[in-house]
This record gives structure tokens, C-alpha cells and sequence, in this order.
């Protein structure tokens, strides 16, 4: 039993993966700095005045919990736009072109899809002879009830 949990653990894939989740981890803590002390004043600067930043009082003025804080929602997107970046270019991109160099597909393109013409499910594979859902058998090849995708 050890040596399985040994085995599972030391597959390619799983260390690729734990390596792009701490690279990612790490470029979270620079990206939220730079949206924290670049972005949020710049977004606060836009309000103008002696704002506490870009958004509307509801309430009393001073209350924090009924601030709605247009510049932290931006801020959070701009966040997670820049993260995904990241995320994409430097580890997706290049696992991508390892594993093609490799010999292996991967975040390729679904193969083609038809239409199940007893539950119309559209998303059964090409090549399925029951379907997932409601266990229809399904025409041969492509033909009758190919989903346009």
C-alpha cells in the first residue's frame, strides 16, 4: 500500500503539477502586491478628493459596512486577469509544449460531438454506441444527430 502511495507520488505529472501550483502561489503574492500598492491607488486617485477610494456611501458617512467599493471589486478583476496571464504564459504554455514534444496531447481540443436522439444530449462523443445519460444505443459514425459545435 506504501509503495503505490510512492509510486503515485512520484509520476511525472504530479510533480509538474505541485511545481505549477507553487509557482503559482508565488506569483499570486506579487501580483496582489502590485494591484495592492500600484493599482488601488490609482483606482483611489480617480475618485478624486479625500475619497477613501472609488465607490458610494449608503450609509452614514464613515461606515465602512455600507461602502460599496467599486475600486476593490476592479481591483480584484484586474487581479485575477493579470493572474490567469501568468498562469497561462508561464506554466500552461510551456507544460503544454513539453508534453507535445513528448508525444502527448494535452488542453487540446474536444474531439467532434453528436446529439443523443433519444435524450438529446449534445455532448456524447463521435464515436459512442450507448449514450451516458440514458443508455440509448447510438447510430454508427457521425451521421444523424451531429451536434453543432
Amino acid at each position: 500500500m506504501i509503495k503505490g502511495f510512492k509510486n503515485f507520488l512520484l509520476r511525472g505529472d504530479v510533480i509538474v503539477v505541485a511545481v505549477g501550483l507553487i509557482t503559482a502561489l508565488a506569483f499570486s503574492t506579487l501580483i496582489k502586491a502590485f494591484t495592492d500598492f500600484v493599482i488601488n491607488p490609482i483606482i483611489a486617485r480617480a475618485q478624486g478628493g479625500h475619497s477613501v477610494g472609488l465607490g458610494v456611501q449608503l450609509g452614514a458617512p464613515g461606515n465602512n459596512a455600507t461602502y460599496l467599493d467599486f475600486g476593490s471589486f476592479l481591483s480584484a478583476l484586474i487581479y485575477f486577469v493579470i493572474f490567469m496571464a501568468v498562469v497561462y504564459f508561464l506554466i500552461v504554455v510551456p507544460y503544454k509544449h513539453m508534453q507535445t514534444r513528448r508525444g502527448v496531447t494535452v488542453f487540446g481540443d474536444p474531439g467532434p460531438l453528436k446529439t443523443c436522439p433519444a435524450c438529446l444530449a449534445e455532448d456524447l462523443p463521435a464515436g459512442a454506441s450507448k449514450c451516458r445519460y440514458c443508455t440509448a444505443e447510438q447510430p454508427a459514425g457521425l451521421g444523424g444527430g451531429v451536434a453543432a459545435r
